[in-house]
């Protein structure tokens, strides 16, 4: 089995300075605490920064080092310098809020974006440091999203997985950051990204088509010549150690302690770390308006608000602490009685035996984030009711809500909802709590943490292999050198080639991708050698690909095969057919562009283009899907075809293809060497016309009838220019 590597800003212990020396604490946190179990359990490194600059243990250095070595801990030495700009700034001040949707608190500061790429790149030095050729690296959370790429760099072949532990924001929001790019290439440099929801994943590939023009396709990335996976794993916890939690005595007495204290009472129950997304000022505002509404329920319940400490440094934290103290204080001082304190109000975290015993004396469970990628707190509460009695209220905002769909499901911002799900909690009868408990509970005990673990490293894996078996086709230097020999060789050489999206990348709009003088020296020069016949086959119209290359000494073919021209210079038409079809398609296809901005038509003598490159990419492909359905419905009796490109749906004559247009050439003489190329579904008709000896490339990932495919059209240039023996110049 593969070591794995897992890698996160913090380790499970963190190094503090006291008087007696260094003291090692277990380090809190969600990712910390659900990730500790799996690693003690898995054979596997933990890298992360230890909560120390390790330059100023001095002598304790070894000592240090032999205690993490036996917990299977890498440390990554960061100076508070570079700590404070990279977590403090850059981690807590830009990406927290802007992912959390809260972008009027983002700052956007150069230094603090130099800081995070420095601590990325330390922590990069790090894996390499330590990494083997068949280990696993898993890399956790926002603090560390440059890290694929820059381990990528290093270890080219490495299995690298991420996984974010926040929210992925939408396109809208996520494109305020002024790193957006770089943030996106470095999580593009894992080969799966994991995510909690479907709706972050969404966001992420939205981001990804529109923000870098990568094609994604069912959750699949084509980034340039590497295949990436998203996906959504919903963390889960260790539901063992809470559901047994219930039996410990500490735990028990604690809990005992804490009714004796209570009574009674309904007990709700509220914890939280302080921070603006957790909705603490939103709840508590709720519970006010509860207790205005319901004098009678007054005496007969308390919150218990337990408040964590975080941040306090930062001024939206310390602001927030501030009103969360004004607003418990005016709900005591309000309706507080001499008996009774309405709110018991912890700003303090808690030992887990305390916060067990807590979760166990919860009549309600009141767990309402403005925003949350997950929320671990709504399962742990649920799986230490074993008595299956309790109520969750839980936010639609947070994570969570995804699989915990029998809690109360509320909006956080509707107080009117908000103080309905209390009342519902209250009155809810103890068979429906246990009958909703029971459901969630086997829920969680399925896909604990060490399910969710196991089922990324599998998935990874899975991607792995998805990966080795295209670059099977991936047409290496070895095969590259195979078929540069062949054509030195040979005397009587037959070269078909596609335009756009072959010989150069897709543009807007198809007048925009007029050829480079690299592309234009690269024809030239193929058509100077007497031993070669060199073909464009292309499925423009006939005038632009005459203007570009009509005075070339080679031969032409423009709208799939409809028109050639010949070294004789004329355009021939190969098949009577005719265009009278359009007036009835036309109609339908500026329709879609009414329906579907940035689209436009493309009319060719004898077909009519539907263009949705400049869309949202997401829009078009649902647009182009309902297109085709509509146009087959009416093309069934006119001897058409409707073929869906890339990124476009082209309407032409049936019985026209580029694969009968290229027979033309192939069967005309006896080969010593073919090489065909293209990128899109048009390209397979020539493919499948060749002969078993031909080299045959498909430009971009995905199945295809060629035997090899390339990455992009600058690697198509490059092979190109190895052939004809003129140097290759770094991009």
């Amino acid at each position: 089995m593969s070591r794995l590597l897992l890698v996160s800003n913090r380790l499970p212990v963190s190094i503090e300075k006291g008087r007696r020396g260094l003291r090692f604490e277990t380090s809190v946190g969600g990712l910390a605490t659900g990730l500790s179990t799996f690693h003690k359990s898995y054979d596997s490194t933990w890298i992360g920064w230890p909560g120390i600059d390790l330059d100023t243990v001095g002598d304790k250095m070894n000592d240090v080092m032999a205690r993490l070595r036996t917990q299977r801990l890498h440390p990554v030495s960061l100076s508070e310098e570079d700590f404070e700009g990279y977590y403090h700034e850059f981690s807590n001040k830009t990406i927290w809020p802007l992912f959390h949707y809260f972008p009027l608190y983002a700052l956007y500061d150069t230094d603090s974006w130099r800081a995070y790429t420095r601590v990325n790149e330390a922590f990069a030095k790090a894996v390499v440091k330590v990494a083997r050729d068949d280990d696993i690296i898993w890399v956790h959370d926002y603090h560390l999203m440059l890290l694929p790429q820059l381990i990528r760099r290093k270890l080219e072949n490495a299995t690298i997985g991420f996984f974010l532990h926040i929210p992925f924001p939408s396109l809208e929001v996520f494109r305020l950051l002024p790193w957006r790019s770089e943030i996106l290439h470095g999580l593009l440099g894992a080969d799966l990204v994991g995510f909690h929801t479907y709706d972050y994943a969404g966001h992420f590939l939205d981001s990804v088509r529109n923000l870098l023009g990568h094609e994604a396709t069912m959750g699949q990335i084509t980034a340039d010549d590497r295949l990436v996976k998203a996906d959504i794993f919903p963390m889960g916890i260790d539901y063992e150690r809470y559901s047994s939690a219930a039996r410990n005595r500490k735990v028990r007495s604690e809990a005992g302690y804490f009714r004796e204290r209570l009574g009674a009472r309904k007990v709700i129950l509220s914890i939280d770390r302080l921070d603006y997304t957790k909705g603490i000022l939103e709840r508590l505002a709720a519970y006010n308006l509860f207790l205005e509404r319901h004098p009678g329920q007054r005496e007969r319940l308390v919150l218990v608000l337990v408040v964590v400490p975080s941040r306090t440094l930062v001024e939206q934290y310390a602001l927030l602490k501030s009103e969360i103290d004004e607003l418990v204080g005016a709900i005591n001082g309000k309706y507080g009685t001499m008996g009774w304190t309405p709110i018991w109000y912890l700003y303090r975290s808690l030992p887990f035996h305390s916060l067990v015993a807590m979760y166990r004396i919860a009549d309600i469970a009141l767990v309402t984030p403005v925003r949350d990628g997950m929320n671990l707190i709504a399962k742990e509460y649920i799986a230490t009711r074993s008595d299956g009695k309790g109520v969750l209220i839980l936010s639609e905002t947070a994570g969570a809500a995804r699989e915990l769909g029998e809690a109360i499901v509320v909006n956080v911002n509707n107080q009117e909802e908000m103080v309905q799900a209390l009342e519902r909690a209250l009155e809810m009868p103890i068979e429906d709590q246990i009958e909703d408990n029971r459901t969630m509970q086997k829920r969680l005990m399925r896909y604990n943490v060490q399910r969710w673990a196991e089922e990324f490293i599998d998935r990874l894996l899975q991607t792995k292999k998805l990966q080795e078996e295209a670059e099977v086709k991936t047409l290496t230097s070895q095969d590259q050198s195979k078929l540069v020999s062949d054509f030195r060789q040979s005397n009587r050489r037959l070269i078909l080639l596609d335009y756009d999206g072959t010989l150069v990348s897709f543009a807007g709009r198809p007048a925009w991708a007029r050829p480079s003088d690299e592309v234009i020296m690269l024809l030239q020069e193929l058509a100077g050698d007497t031993r070669n016949q060199v073909v464009l086959i292309s499925g423009r119209e006939k005038d632009s690909i005459d203007e570009w290359f009509g005075n070339m000494n080679i031969e032409l073919v423009a709208e799939h095969g409809v028109w050639v021209k010949d070294n004789d210079g004329d355009w021939n038409q190969t098949l009577v057919i005719t265009n009278e079809w359009k007036e009835e398609v036309r109609p339908i296809l500026e329709l879609w562009v009414d329906r579907t901005p940035g689209s436009f038509i493309e009319e060719k003598v004898f077909s009519l283009v539907w263009h949705h490159r400049r869309c949202n990419p997401t829009l078009g492909e649902v647009r182009a899907r309902e297109l085709v359905k509509e146009l087959l419905q009416l093309t069934t009796n006119l001897n058409l075809q409707v073929l869906e490109g890339s990124r476009v749906v082209e309407v032409k004559n049936a019985g026209v293809n580029k694969g009968q247009a290229a027979s033309r050439w192939i069967l005309n003489r006896k080969w010593d060497f073919i090489l065909a190329a293209g990128d899109d579904p048009t390209d397979e008709d020539v493919f499948r016309v060749l002969p078993v000896t031909a080299w045959s490339i498909k430009v971009g990932f995905g199945a295809s009838g060629a035997r090899f495919c390339l990455g992009s059209p600058t690697q198509v240039r490059s092979l190109l220019k190895e052939m004809i023996g003129a140097p290759v110049l770094p991009e």
